[in-house]
């Protein structure tokens, strides 16, 4: 089978396209003949040796993936012929996957394949971020940085889906009308964000979601009224900000830190369970992920260089077949 492989931690410019034995399953595992993968930004980190997750070289990055059920345990919830989603963690650029059944979720038929393998990293972390860690209430309002990526469009639709209204923060006009596209109620640019959202909402926004970090946590927090949360999710500036924590006490706000990662490891049923909250919502369409560039196998390098370079709008999937 085709597989990418990361042969030397130098970046997405050092992947390299092989030909690699076809993966067998275990007698507990799931073999999933691949038709996409989602790319993330943990896979560029990756490449360059700077993830907490760090295999051995080399290695198949890629955590999420759509496709056919080649195989399953008897007594499993899917079974061969099945369209499903999985997030294997490691390994889905690729042709096939050998994983958990735990971590496999039935693909509504109405879904494509390419929008399936947009959906485990991003969805499911927004719905922990903001459901769980967020506690978000029907009539709150979300502000959403990066929002036209692949979790800032994830946040927006999850947020309208729980009954939010949303605030899209983008770098530019062509990114406002992705977020637009994705259901945001109102985009604003990030160059002086602050000010636009307290013209819009004085009184100030119930959850700020933030992937971005860098020098916008400051204002961020200013933007929260009273008891807002400030969600991290994420540092894709690159930049791991500081934060004065009297601007917490003074204000009653809460800045939440949120590992869906750690907390799905230590409590793997919950990923079953956020499926089951989510699917209704992408069967009806409220749910639908925005794929932006879809790029050949052969092509992972650009698609990598996608994210790293912050050009990517949507989310960047890999047609793996």
């Amino acid at each position: 089978m085709r597989a990418v492989q990361v042969t030397t931690l130098d970046g997405p410019d050092a992947i390299e396209i092989a030909d690699v034995a076809d993966i067998e399953a275990a007698d507990n595992q799931v073999l999933i003949d691949v038709h996409a993968a989602g790319v993330t930004f943990p896979d560029v980190l990756q490449t360059r040796g700077l993830y907490q997750i760090k295999p051995p070289l080399p290695f198949t990055p890629g955590s999420e993936v759509a496709g056919v059920v080649v195989s399953a345990p008897g007594g499993s919830h899917v079974k061969p012929g099945d369209r499903v989603v999985a997030f294997p963690g490691l390994g889905g650029f690729a042709q096939r996957v050998a994983v958990d059944p735990a971590v496999v979720f039935p693909l509504a038929d109405n879904v494509s394949f390419e929008a399936g393998a947009g959906i485990p990293m991003n969805y499911l972390t927004v719905h922990f971020a903001l459901l769980r860690r967020g506690r978000l209430a029907a009539g709150e309002n979300v502000l959403v940085h990066g929002a036209a990526g692949g979790v800032g469009t994830a946040a927006i639709q999850v947020a309208k889906a729980f009954g939010a209204e949303v605030i899209a923060v983008v770098s530019s006009d062509s990114k406002a009308a992705v977020a637009r596209d994705a259901g945001a109620d109102h985009t604003i640019l990030a160059a002086g964000f602050r000010d636009a959202v307290k013209e819009q909402f004085p009184a100030g926004v119930d959850i700020v979601v933030d992937p971005v970090g860098g020098d916008r946590m400051t204002d961020s927090l200013r933007c929260l009224r009273a008891e807002g949360r400030h969600l991290v999710i994420g540092f894709t500036a690159g930049e791991i900000p500081s934060v004065r924590v009297n601007r917490l006490l003074l204000n009653n706000i809460d800045l939440v830190g949120v590992g869906w990662g750690a907390f799905w490891l230590s409590n793997p049923g919950y990923l079953q369970e956020q499926w089951r909250a989510l699917a209704p919502h992408f069967e009806s369409g409220a749910l639908a992920p925005v794929v932006g560039e879809v790029v050949a196998l052969d092509r992972a390098a650009d698609a990598l260089r996608a994210l790293d370079e912050r050009r990517a709008t949507g989310k960047v999937i890999l047609a793996t077949r």
